[in-house]
Protein backbone atom coordinates (compact mmCIF):
# COMPACT_ATOMS: atom_id res chain seq x y z
CA UNK A 1 0.00 0.00 0.00
CA UNK A 2 1.20 3.37 -0.85
CA UNK A 3 2.29 5.70 1.83
CA UNK A 4 -0.79 8.39 2.31
CA UNK A 5 0.23 11.89 3.00
CA UNK A 6 -1.96 14.23 4.47
CA UNK A 7 -0.29 17.91 4.91
CA UNK A 8 -1.78 20.48 7.43
CA UNK A 9 -4.13 22.74 5.26
CA UNK A 10 -3.86 26.06 6.25
CA UNK A 11 -0.86 27.58 7.76
CA UNK A 12 -0.71 28.54 11.57
CA UNK A 13 2.24 30.96 10.69
CA UNK A 14 -0.09 34.34 10.00
CA UNK A 15 -2.39 34.08 12.99
CA UNK A 16 -4.30 36.20 14.36
CA UNK A 17 -5.86 36.85 10.85
CA UNK A 18 -7.71 39.58 11.20
CA UNK A 19 -8.22 42.80 9.35
CA UNK A 20 -5.19 45.60 8.95
CA UNK A 21 -5.25 48.55 11.30
CA UNK A 22 -4.34 50.74 8.36
CA UNK A 23 -4.88 50.45 4.51
CA UNK A 24 -1.01 50.66 3.71
CA UNK A 25 1.74 48.42 5.85
CA UNK A 26 3.76 49.16 8.85
CA UNK A 27 7.68 48.61 8.51
CA UNK A 28 8.25 47.11 11.62
CA UNK A 29 12.33 46.91 10.88
CA UNK A 30 14.89 48.67 8.84
CA UNK A 31 18.13 46.77 7.61
CA UNK A 32 21.54 48.40 9.22
CA UNK A 33 24.93 47.98 6.93
CA UNK A 34 28.04 49.51 7.50
CA UNK A 35 27.90 52.17 4.25
CA UNK A 36 29.68 55.43 5.04
CA UNK A 37 27.44 57.53 2.80
CA UNK A 38 23.83 58.46 4.17
CA UNK A 39 20.64 57.00 2.54
CA UNK A 40 17.08 56.83 2.90
CA UNK A 41 16.09 53.21 3.02
CA UNK A 42 11.90 53.65 1.98
CA UNK A 43 9.77 54.92 -0.22
CA UNK A 44 5.66 54.49 -1.22
CA UNK A 45 4.07 54.59 -3.85
CA UNK A 46 0.51 53.80 -5.74
CA UNK A 47 -0.17 50.51 -7.42
CA UNK A 48 -1.80 51.33 -10.86
CA UNK A 49 -1.84 47.25 -12.25
CA UNK A 50 -0.11 44.92 -14.04
CA UNK A 51 1.09 44.80 -17.59
CA UNK A 52 4.32 42.71 -19.36
CA UNK A 53 7.44 43.81 -20.74
CA UNK A 54 10.20 41.54 -22.85
CA UNK A 55 13.80 41.90 -21.76
CA UNK A 56 17.20 40.63 -23.30
CA UNK A 57 18.17 37.70 -20.81
CA UNK A 58 21.89 38.88 -19.92
CA UNK A 59 22.83 35.97 -17.65
CA UNK A 60 25.47 34.14 -19.63
CA UNK A 61 24.45 30.64 -17.31
CA UNK A 62 20.85 31.45 -18.51
CA UNK A 63 19.05 28.72 -20.57
CA UNK A 64 17.54 31.89 -22.29
CA UNK A 65 21.03 34.03 -22.55
CA UNK A 66 21.04 36.55 -24.98
CA UNK A 67 17.13 35.59 -25.89
CA UNK A 68 14.42 37.85 -25.56
CA UNK A 69 11.77 36.80 -22.31
CA UNK A 70 8.71 37.47 -21.26
CA UNK A 71 8.09 39.53 -17.66
CA UNK A 72 5.45 40.19 -15.80
CA UNK A 73 5.57 43.72 -14.06
CA UNK A 74 3.50 45.81 -11.72
CA UNK A 75 3.16 49.66 -12.35
CA UNK A 76 3.63 51.96 -9.32
CA UNK A 77 3.11 55.39 -9.39
CA UNK A 78 5.61 57.15 -6.85
CA UNK A 79 4.86 60.56 -6.87
CA UNK A 80 7.68 62.51 -5.03
CA UNK A 81 7.50 62.72 -1.25
CA UNK A 82 8.14 65.94 1.57
CA UNK A 83 10.12 64.78 4.37
CA UNK A 84 8.57 66.83 7.51
CA UNK A 85 10.70 65.95 10.66
CA UNK A 86 13.52 63.45 11.92
CA UNK A 87 12.87 61.46 15.06
CA UNK A 88 15.43 59.85 17.05
CA UNK A 89 15.41 56.72 19.01
CA UNK A 90 16.96 55.11 22.05
CA UNK A 91 17.77 51.52 23.74
CA UNK A 92 15.93 51.08 27.02
CA UNK A 93 15.21 48.04 28.58
CA UNK A 94 11.86 47.75 27.01
CA UNK A 95 13.33 48.43 23.78
CA UNK A 96 13.35 51.11 21.36
CA UNK A 97 11.79 54.01 22.50
CA UNK A 98 11.35 57.61 21.01
CA UNK A 99 13.68 59.87 22.63
CA UNK A 100 12.85 63.51 20.43
CA UNK A 101 11.55 64.31 17.29
CA UNK A 102 12.26 67.55 15.19
CA UNK A 103 9.52 69.27 12.77
CA UNK A 104 9.18 72.09 10.20
CA UNK A 105 7.38 74.68 11.76
CA UNK A 106 3.94 75.27 10.97
CA UNK A 107 4.12 78.21 8.90
CA UNK A 108 6.01 76.20 6.17
CA UNK A 109 3.29 73.61 6.42
CA UNK A 110 0.55 75.55 5.80
CA UNK A 111 2.69 77.79 2.48
CA UNK A 112 4.23 73.94 0.98
CA UNK A 113 1.76 71.55 2.49
CA UNK A 114 -1.63 72.98 2.77
CA UNK A 115 -3.28 69.64 2.15
CA UNK A 116 -1.36 67.90 5.16
CA UNK A 117 -3.51 70.04 7.62
CA UNK A 118 -6.27 67.37 7.10
CA UNK A 119 -3.48 64.77 8.81
CA UNK A 120 -1.62 66.64 12.15
CA UNK A 121 -4.23 69.35 12.94
CA UNK A 122 -3.27 73.34 11.95
CA UNK A 123 -1.77 73.91 15.25
CA UNK A 124 0.49 71.39 15.28
CA UNK A 125 4.39 72.10 16.64
CA UNK A 126 2.88 76.04 16.16
CA UNK A 127 5.41 77.01 18.86
CA UNK A 128 8.24 74.81 17.60
CA UNK A 129 12.41 75.67 17.56
CA UNK A 130 13.60 73.70 15.11
CA UNK A 131 17.40 73.93 15.82
CA UNK A 132 16.73 73.58 20.02
CA UNK A 133 14.91 70.35 19.12
CA UNK A 134 18.33 69.38 17.13
CA UNK A 135 20.20 70.10 19.44
CA UNK A 136 18.47 68.09 22.16
CA UNK A 137 18.65 64.97 19.67
CA UNK A 138 22.31 65.14 18.82
CA UNK A 139 23.08 65.17 22.84
CA UNK A 140 21.73 62.08 23.30
CA UNK A 141 22.56 58.54 22.64
CA UNK A 142 20.74 57.52 19.78
CA UNK A 143 20.69 53.72 18.98
CA UNK A 144 18.65 54.39 15.51
CA UNK A 145 17.06 57.61 13.63
CA UNK A 146 14.62 58.05 11.35
CA UNK A 147 12.73 60.96 8.75
CA UNK A 148 9.14 61.38 8.91
CA UNK A 149 8.14 61.96 5.47
CA UNK A 150 4.10 62.41 3.16
CA UNK A 151 2.86 61.29 0.71
CA UNK A 152 1.68 63.73 -2.11
CA UNK A 153 -1.60 62.35 -3.68
CA UNK A 154 -2.84 65.54 -4.81
CA UNK A 155 -0.38 65.27 -7.76
CA UNK A 156 -1.72 61.81 -8.59
CA UNK A 157 -5.45 61.02 -10.31
CA UNK A 158 -5.38 57.50 -9.29
CA UNK A 159 -6.93 57.44 -6.37
CA UNK A 160 -9.74 59.06 -4.49
CA UNK A 161 -8.58 60.65 -1.15
CA UNK A 162 -6.36 63.60 -1.37
CA UNK A 163 -5.26 63.63 2.12
CA UNK A 164 -1.58 62.86 2.64
CA UNK A 165 -0.53 60.17 4.57
CA UNK A 166 2.54 59.98 7.43
CA UNK A 167 5.01 57.55 7.78
CA UNK A 168 8.69 56.97 9.28
CA UNK A 169 11.55 56.55 6.52
CA UNK A 170 15.11 54.75 8.17
CA UNK A 171 18.23 56.09 7.40
CA UNK A 172 20.89 54.12 6.39
CA UNK A 173 25.02 54.68 6.59
CA UNK A 174 27.34 57.16 8.84
CA UNK A 175 27.09 57.77 12.50
CA UNK A 176 24.18 59.35 14.45
CA UNK A 177 25.58 63.18 13.81
CA UNK A 178 25.77 62.19 10.26
CA UNK A 179 22.40 61.15 10.04
CA UNK A 180 20.70 63.78 12.14
CA UNK A 181 22.89 66.51 9.96
CA UNK A 182 21.74 64.89 6.36
CA UNK A 183 17.65 64.77 7.81
CA UNK A 184 18.72 68.49 8.84
CA UNK A 185 19.33 69.30 5.20
CA UNK A 186 16.30 66.93 3.54
CA UNK A 187 14.04 68.60 5.58
CA UNK A 188 10.99 70.32 3.85
CA UNK A 189 12.58 69.03 1.10
CA UNK A 190 10.86 66.62 -2.02
CA UNK A 191 12.40 63.26 -2.06
CA UNK A 192 12.03 61.42 -5.38
CA UNK A 193 11.99 57.76 -5.89
CA UNK A 194 15.63 57.61 -7.66
CA UNK A 195 16.91 59.31 -4.87
CA UNK A 196 16.50 56.45 -2.91
CA UNK A 197 16.47 53.23 -5.61
CA UNK A 198 18.01 52.34 -8.48
CA UNK A 199 17.42 50.03 -11.15
CA UNK A 200 18.05 46.62 -11.24
CA UNK A 201 18.35 46.59 -7.07
CA UNK A 202 15.50 44.26 -4.65
CA UNK A 203 13.67 45.63 -2.20
CA UNK A 204 11.37 44.51 -0.01
CA UNK A 205 6.96 45.23 -0.48
CA UNK A 206 5.13 45.70 2.29
CA UNK A 207 1.54 45.88 1.97
CA UNK A 208 -2.43 45.13 2.50
CA UNK A 209 -3.84 41.95 0.86
CA UNK A 210 -7.13 42.18 -1.12
CA UNK A 211 -10.23 42.10 1.36
CA UNK A 212 -13.16 39.44 1.12
CA UNK A 213 -14.77 39.84 4.29
CA UNK A 214 -16.10 37.18 6.47
CA UNK A 215 -15.49 33.75 4.57
CA UNK A 216 -16.20 30.12 5.61
CA UNK A 217 -13.00 27.65 6.73
CA UNK A 218 -13.07 25.99 2.85
CA UNK A 219 -12.39 29.19 1.29
CA UNK A 220 -10.32 30.17 4.18
CA UNK A 221 -7.96 27.63 4.19
CA UNK A 222 -8.43 25.72 1.33
CA UNK A 223 -10.36 22.66 3.39
CA UNK A 224 -11.09 19.10 1.82
CA UNK A 225 -14.70 18.90 0.72
CA UNK A 226 -17.59 16.53 2.37
CA UNK A 227 -18.58 13.80 0.55
CA UNK A 228 -21.65 14.06 -1.55
CA UNK A 229 -23.05 11.50 0.96
CA UNK A 230 -22.35 13.95 3.53
CA UNK A 231 -26.05 13.98 5.55
CA UNK A 232 -25.15 17.41 7.12
CA UNK A 233 -22.87 20.48 5.14
CA UNK A 234 -20.24 20.03 2.61
CA UNK A 235 -18.37 23.18 3.24
CA UNK A 236 -17.63 22.44 6.88
CA UNK A 237 -15.17 20.28 8.89
CA UNK A 238 -15.45 16.69 9.75
CA UNK A 239 -15.04 17.40 13.56
CA UNK A 240 -14.35 20.27 15.64
CA UNK A 241 -11.35 18.23 17.75
CA UNK A 242 -12.33 15.39 20.49
CA UNK A 243 -14.49 15.68 23.20
CA UNK A 244 -12.09 15.52 26.30
CA UNK A 245 -10.69 18.60 25.69
CA UNK A 246 -14.11 20.36 26.35
CA UNK A 247 -13.29 23.25 24.13
CA UNK A 248 -12.33 23.97 20.54
CA UNK A 249 -8.42 24.47 20.26
CA UNK A 250 -7.02 27.67 18.55
CA UNK A 251 -5.41 25.40 15.79
CA UNK A 252 -8.97 24.15 14.53
CA UNK A 253 -9.13 26.28 11.23
CA UNK A 254 -12.51 27.79 11.33
CA UNK A 255 -13.88 30.38 9.36
CA UNK A 256 -13.62 34.01 9.91
CA UNK A 257 -11.68 37.64 8.42
CA UNK A 258 -10.02 36.90 4.79
CA UNK A 259 -7.72 39.17 2.85
CA UNK A 260 -7.02 43.08 4.15
CA UNK A 261 -4.27 41.51 5.99
CA UNK A 262 -0.74 42.83 6.09
CA UNK A 263 1.73 41.08 4.13
CA UNK A 264 5.23 41.67 2.96
CA UNK A 265 6.53 40.10 -0.02
CA UNK A 266 10.94 40.18 0.26
CA UNK A 267 13.43 40.55 -2.83
CA UNK A 268 11.75 42.33 -5.69
CA UNK A 269 13.29 43.60 -8.33
CA UNK A 270 12.64 47.04 -9.70
CA UNK A 271 13.28 46.70 -13.01
CA UNK A 272 12.66 50.28 -14.44
CA UNK A 273 12.43 53.81 -12.95
CA UNK A 274 10.85 56.18 -15.35
CA UNK A 275 10.65 59.74 -15.10
CA UNK A 276 7.17 61.68 -14.75
CA UNK A 277 8.23 63.06 -18.22
CA UNK A 278 7.85 59.72 -19.72
CA UNK A 279 3.84 59.01 -19.49
CA UNK A 280 4.29 56.15 -22.29
CA UNK A 281 3.57 53.60 -19.83
CA UNK A 282 -0.09 54.30 -19.59
CA UNK A 283 -2.33 51.40 -21.77
CA UNK A 284 -4.86 52.27 -23.84
CA UNK A 285 -7.79 53.22 -21.96
CA UNK A 286 -6.06 53.18 -18.44
CA UNK A 287 -5.50 50.74 -16.13
CA UNK A 288 -9.00 49.16 -14.80
CA UNK A 289 -9.86 50.75 -11.76
CA UNK A 290 -7.01 53.32 -11.79
CA UNK A 291 -6.86 55.49 -15.08
CA UNK A 292 -3.26 56.97 -16.33
CA UNK A 293 -0.13 57.45 -14.92
CA UNK A 294 1.28 61.18 -14.98
CA UNK A 295 3.57 60.86 -12.42
CA UNK A 296 7.32 58.89 -11.76
CA UNK A 297 6.62 54.67 -11.72
CA UNK A 298 8.22 52.25 -11.63
CA UNK A 299 8.05 48.58 -13.41
CA UNK A 300 8.19 45.94 -10.29
CA UNK A 301 9.18 41.99 -11.33
CA UNK A 302 6.01 40.15 -10.88
CA UNK A 303 3.39 40.78 -8.53
CA UNK A 304 2.33 42.58 -5.43
CA UNK A 305 0.57 42.34 -2.89
CA UNK A 306 -3.12 44.53 -2.62
CA UNK A 307 -5.76 45.98 -5.58
CA UNK A 308 -5.27 48.73 -7.64
CA UNK A 309 -5.22 52.32 -5.98
CA UNK A 310 -3.72 50.57 -2.79
CA UNK A 311 -0.35 52.13 -1.11
CA UNK A 312 2.72 50.39 -1.24
CA UNK A 313 5.54 50.98 0.92
CA UNK A 314 9.38 49.72 -0.24
CA UNK A 315 12.16 49.48 2.20
CA UNK A 316 15.63 47.77 1.23
CA UNK A 317 16.03 44.04 0.68
CA UNK A 318 16.26 42.41 4.01
CA UNK A 319 17.30 38.99 2.90
CA UNK A 320 18.77 40.12 -0.50
CA UNK A 321 21.96 38.64 -1.60
CA UNK A 322 25.72 40.31 -1.69
CA UNK A 323 26.01 39.25 -5.65
CA UNK A 324 25.31 41.93 -7.91
CA UNK A 325 21.78 40.92 -10.23
CA UNK A 326 22.42 39.92 -13.60
CA UNK A 327 21.20 43.38 -16.03
CA UNK A 328 18.03 42.66 -18.25
CA UNK A 329 18.04 45.07 -21.53
CA UNK A 330 13.77 46.09 -21.54
CA UNK A 331 13.35 46.18 -25.34
CA UNK A 332 9.44 46.67 -25.15
CA UNK A 333 6.89 47.83 -22.59
CA UNK A 334 2.74 46.54 -23.89
CA UNK A 335 0.79 49.76 -23.30
CA UNK A 336 -2.03 46.78 -24.85
CA UNK A 337 -5.44 47.50 -23.59
CA UNK A 338 -6.62 46.03 -20.27
CA UNK A 339 -10.39 46.34 -21.18
CA UNK A 340 -10.77 42.87 -22.48
CA UNK A 341 -11.95 43.91 -25.27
Amino acid sequence: MAKRSHPRRGSMAFSPRKRSARHFGHVKSWPETDASEVRVQGFAGWKAGMTHVMARDMNPRSNSAGQEIRIPVTVVEVPKMRVLGVRGYKMTPYGKQAAGEAWIDAEQITETFPQLSKRIGKNHHKEHDVEKHFNALSDQDLCEIRVIAATQPHSITGTPSKTPEVMELGLDGGDSAAKIEFAKELLGQELSVSDVFEEGVYVDAVGVTKGYGWQGVIKRFGGKLQSHKNSKKRRQHGNMGDFGTGYVRKTIRQGGQTGYHQRTEYNKRILSIASAEDKSITPAGGFLKYGEVNSEYVLVKGSLPGPAKRLVRFRDATRGSDKPAHPLEITYVSTASKQGA
